[in-house]
């Protein structure tokens, strides 16, 4: 025998056999009394025999001995909460139920049953209480049988669909809830029965009946009820709605999504896609994003935008595939009607919301023939927000969610999420807009520093591959150039700036044209490596500014330069490096050498002087120089491992230079490196002796004629003789000026190369002065002939004095 208490709210079963049982006559009087009761209210068997019952209970209680003894009577027994008094005077709580003890032939007699009530609160309620609580209750409950038939449920329960109460009896779940998922929560069911075990916080998600265009979302927690042989009859269970916590949930999982995918990439377009897949579908069937054509282009935009300015579509994306929303495609110019809702948003900068549109209403946009698109039952639309795309107080363009017939209309929370969306992407499309601008502004500024061409020369064959750094980066400053000298010798030259974007870009410029200015000197490569360093400290100085506040001058110091000259008649090559790695050198045979190249200090950066190094290089070999950005590491401890890479990719190609040159960069370099990446390579050559003459010459004026006539010679030997007057001439003043100024031994040299080189070299240390002589000077003319005639001269020293060069253009064909 038991009855159910509720305790911690799981159902629990109270057995009778832990109670204190006494026996009462028909007059209510103590007839037995147990060790038990005298254990639990104190009385002993002498003092409480005979005495009514009515003498053990206080208060209101012990007025009732007489009814509860009648319900026994007509009823057979009873059970209920009694307030004892005990034997100290103290009262006592318990749970008393009396039931009939008599044989049939003898006078009546009750057993009577008390337990201990105190801390059972679930006892201090009435039945009354208690079904006033189920039948009012909020919270939906129900039983259902062993063959989940429903047999109990509250009114709260009709709240959810499937009716009142009283047709629910005998009926399944799916039969109540047609359409509903009924077979998972049947599952949970199921499973309670067979192992007793409740189940809470069961989540279902779907679509009730009583509301098909919504969807619903419902906890429910499951008990199972056994008899008082233990055995399962039934579950009971409790259903609350919690759809508007369901709809939170995923709005924060859609805003958490849309940070982590929207705005991955610096793309105008990527980043309306992005914006486009995350609304698709949990917030929308279609969504479309058009954008000014000024935005796509990432031109400068106007504080407002007027009505009628064109639109493109840059992205759409729609959750049934072959459905006929899109009616434009990405790219395409998007013609809205004039005062029709996009027009009105982009105009007014205000998001608009039509819960339910005009099913014969055509498409706000202009088809190509001039004519309104589909009716929106035609596209299966029902319910459309247009949102504007804004940043920084400028609208950029319009957002149109739509969904499809069947689907709930868009409520106020869906435009605050949409709004939410857009204006997240808006600022990332908006990033995106100015990174573009600016790409190109630095792209076109890089593309105009960088040579368009190397210039064409006898030196060397060249090929050059620059590739900028990835769209997250930008644009940096690694810069290339062949600048043709003297003597048809060429510098090489590779360097990179610090930094990227459009301010490392005019860094670069500057520092190409100081180093074009210094070969222009023809100063050995240290020197010009010193006079660079010198100038870039100074600057950066004179600008007191940090390379962070956008200072190009500041920008400069850090850079890295290696500076290279080739002598193609004698096949030597100098070269000089300040913080940059030194060039590679592939053999005639083959082979690939890493120079050890004396490393100098980044320019601006001071230290020591600068050193170069010369070595005679084969005709035939090549010369490659690189940025840093070519090798992956660039950490000392990768060194050795980003060399043998690079060595096998110079040997690992044939071909052409210009193809060799391209796939190594391709096998290296990814196509969106992290750092700009500038590859020079340039294979030797070697003049032809029979295109270089040489002469001794003493130190005595009869030699000026002789000098004169040898080049006349020679030039009638090339087949130049168009050019002997001026030759001669030139010779003449050359020759003339180092007798008279000069000291040591004197060389006169030619050299036909793309243009006739007349050299003199004699060993003074100074450089002759370009003047105009008056009238009635009698001297001080032979530099300024020279100059007049001839298409450039210049004044280089070496390491035996110095060397007076002039150049006359070759006709066509003369070379």
């Amino acid at each position: 025998m038991g009855v159910f208490e509720e305790r911690d709210g799981v159902p629990r079963r109270f057995d009778v056999a832990d109670a204190a049982p006494l026996l009462l006559d028909a007059r209510g009087a103590v007839a037995g009394w147990t060790t038990e009761a005298h254990r639990l209210l104190g009385h002993t068997t002498d003092e409480i025999a005979g005495r009514g019952f009515a003498e053990l209970l206080a208060g209101q209680d012990a007025a009732r001995v007489p009814e509860l003894l009648e319900r026994c009577r007509k009823q057979g027994g009873w059970a209920g909460l009694l307030m004892a008094r005990r034997a100290d005077g103290g009262t006592l709580r318990v749970m008393a139920r009396l039931t009939s003890a008599h044989p049939a032939d003898g006078p009546p007699r009750w057993l009577v049953l008390l337990s201990d009530a105190d801390g059972e609160p679930g006892w201090n309620m009435s039945r009354a209480v208690l079904e006033r609580l189920v039948a009012d209750s909020p919270v939906g409950m129900a039983i259902v049988d062993t063959d989940l038939r429903f047999v109990w449920s509250n009114a709260a329960l009709s709240q959810f669909g499937g009716g009142p109460p009283e047709q629910r009896l005998g009926l399944r779940l799916a039969e109540v809830q047609p359409g509903l998922d009924a077979q998972a929560v049947e599952e949970q069911m199921r499973r309670v029965l067979a192992t007793g075990e409740p189940v809470t916080g069961f989540e279902h998600v779907g679509h009730l009946r009583s509301a098909p265009d919504r969807e619903t979302a419902h906890m429910l927690s499951f008990t199972r009820l056994d008899d008082d042989l233990g055995r399962p009859m039934g579950v009971y269970y409790t259903v609350v709605d919690v759809s508007d916590r369901h709809r939170a949930r995923r709005r924060l999982a859609l805003m958490d999504r849309a940070g982590e995918h929207i705005g991955r990439t610096l793309d105008i377009g990527s980043t309306a896609q992005e914006l486009a897949e995350v609304a698709v579908p949990d917030l929308a069937d279609f969504v479309a994003v058009d954008l000014l054509e000024d935005v796509l282009r990432g031109a400068e935009l106007p504080g407002t935008t007027e009505r009628g300015v064109p639109l493109r579509r840059a992205a759409y994306q729609r959750a049934h595939p072959g459905v006929p929303e899109a009616v434009f495609h990405v790219g395409e110019v998007v013609s809205y009607l004039p005062d029709s809702p996009p027009v009105r948003v982009l105009a007014s900068g205000r998001s608009w919301r039509e819960e339910r549109l005009d099913p014969l209403a055509r498409e706000w946009a202009i088809g190509a023939d001039g004519r309104p698109q589909s009716t929106f039952q035609e596209l299966g639309l029902h319910s459309v927000m247009i949102v504007p795309v804004r940043a920084r107080g400028v609208t950029l363009g319009v957002t149109t969610f739509f969904r499809r017939h069947g689907q709930q209309p868009f409520d106020d929370e869906d435009l605050s999420l949409a709004e939410d969306l857009v204006a997240r992407a808006a600022v990332c499309v908006d990033n995106a807009r100015r990174y573009t601008r600016e790409r190109d502004a630095a792209l076109v500024l890089q593309r105009n520093l960088l040579p368009h061409r190397l210039p064409e020369q006898d030196a060397v064959e060249v090929a050059a591959c620059y590739r900028p750094a990835d769209e997250l980066i930008g644009l940096g400053g690694d810069w290339y150039d062949l600048i043709p000298l003297s003597g048809a010798r060429v510098a090489l030259v590779v360097g990179e700036v610090p930094g990227h974007g459009i301010v490392a870009a005019a860094a670069m410029g500057r520092l190409r044209t100081a180093v074009r200015t210094l070969a222009a000197l023809d100063l050995p490569p240290e020197e010009v490596l010193a006079h660079l360093d010198d100038l870039v400290g100074r600057s950066a100085g004179e600008a007191g500014a940090a390379p962070e506040e956008g200072n190009v001058d500041a920008l400069c110091v850090g850079s890295g330069c290696v500076y290279v000259v080739y002598d193609p008649v004698e096949g030597r090559c100098a070269m000089a490096a300040a913080g940059h790695p030194a060039p590679a050198v592939i053999t005639p045979e083959g082979r690939v050498t890493f120079l050890e190249l004396p490393q100098g200090s980044p320019l601006g950066a001071g230290g020591p002087p600068f050193e170069s190094v010369e070595l005679d290089l084969a005709e035939g070999s090549t010369l490659a120089l690189h940025t840093d950005g070519l090798l992956a590491h660039g950490e000392q401890w990768a060194v050795d491992a980003d060399r043998d890479r690079l060595e096998r990719a110079l040997l690992r190609h044939s071909g052409s230079l210009e193809t060799r040159c391209r796939a190594v960069v391709e096998d290296l370099v990814p196509s969106r490196p992290h750092d700009d990446v500038a590859l020079l390579m340039a294979r030797t050559r070697r003049l032809d002796r029979g295109r270089v003459a040489t002469w001794e010459l003493p130190r005595d004026p009869a030699a000026v004629a002789d000098a004169r006539r040898t080049a006349a010679r020679q030039l009638a030997a090339w087949d130049l003789d168009e050019l002997a007057f001026t030759t001669e001439l030139v010779v003449s003043e050359l020759v003339t000026n180092a007798i008279r100024y000069a000291a040591g031994p004197i060389r006169l040299r030619l050299i036909r190369e793309r243009a006739l080189v007349c050299e003199v070299c004699d060993g003074g240390a100074t450089a002759p002065h370009l003047r105009h002589p008056r009238a009635t000077d009698e001297g001080g003319r032979g530099l300024l002939l020279v100059s007049q005639f001839t298409q450039r001269w210049g004044t280089r020293f070496v390491p035996e004095g110095k060397i007076i060069w002039a150049e006359q253009p070759l006709a066509e064909g003369g070379t």
